[in-house]
Formats: C-alpha cells, sequence, structure tokens
C-alpha cells in the first residue's frame, strides 16, 4: 500500500516556473520498493497524459511535450519526487497527478491544479 499527497500548484504567468513535490508512504517497505515514480496531468476535458518518471535508480524521462522544460527528481531519503517546472506554457493548464507503481500496482495522488495564465 502507497499513499501519494501532492503540493505545489497554483496560478503562473506565462513563462513562470512552479515545483511539484509528491510525498510518498509505504506501508511495508520503504520507497527503495517503489519501482517507478512519476507524473501525469489533465487538461479540462482532455485524456490524461504522461509527463515524466523517475526510476528508484535515478532514470529518468519526460515526454517529448515537456523536454527542455521539465525536470523530474527524486529524494529517497526524504521519500519525495519533485517536478519542476519552467517556461510555463499556458497549455501546461491542468490537474497534476503524482504516480507510483509498486508491486505491480499503480497508485494515485489527488492531484494539484496548475494553472499557466497568459
Amino acid at each position: 500500500q502507497v499513499q501519494l499527497v501532492e503540493s505545489g500548484g497554483g496560478v503562473v504567468q506565462v513563462g513562470g516556473s512552479l515545483r511539484l513535490s509528491c510525498a510518498a508512504s509505504v506501508a511495508s517497505g520503504s520507497i527503495y520498493s517503489i519501482n517507478y515514480m512519476g507524473w501525469y496531468r489533465q487538461a479540462p476535458g482532455k485524456q490524461r497524459e504522461w509527463v515524466a518518471r523517475i526510476s528508484n535508480s535515478g532514470i529518468l524521462t519526460n515526454a517529448d511535450s515537456v523536454k527542455g522544460r521539465f525536470t523530474i527528481s527524486r529524494d529517497n531519503a526524504k521519500n519525495t519526487v519533485d517536478l519542476h517546472m519552467n517556461s510555463l506554457k499556458p497549455e501546461d493548464t491542468g490537474v497534476y497527478y503524482c504516480y507510483a507503481e509498486h508491486t505491480a500496482r499503480v497508485y494515485w495522488g489527488q492531484g494539484t491544479q496548475v494553472t499557466v495564465s497568459s
């Protein structure tokens, strides 16, 4: 069982930056046992879209739409995964969800709203 809590969303102007954070707790074992953690987002009226992920060994991948602008990082000692978002665009607006892949299951956070205003 994994619980995820996101924070850091808000309203930002075009070209601005935000940092989202996801705090993970594992009922048995440690965050090291979580193979992958990452982020999805969902814009109004659209399907949920994968954004980025990072493995427990630090291998990270990003969606093409955010490459060069978003960076994902993981702190196993603090049980957190952060998404650093720069050069934000209006199309980055949406609810951002943290997720974790653990023992063949996927766990989700409750989501945090990001709004990029022009």
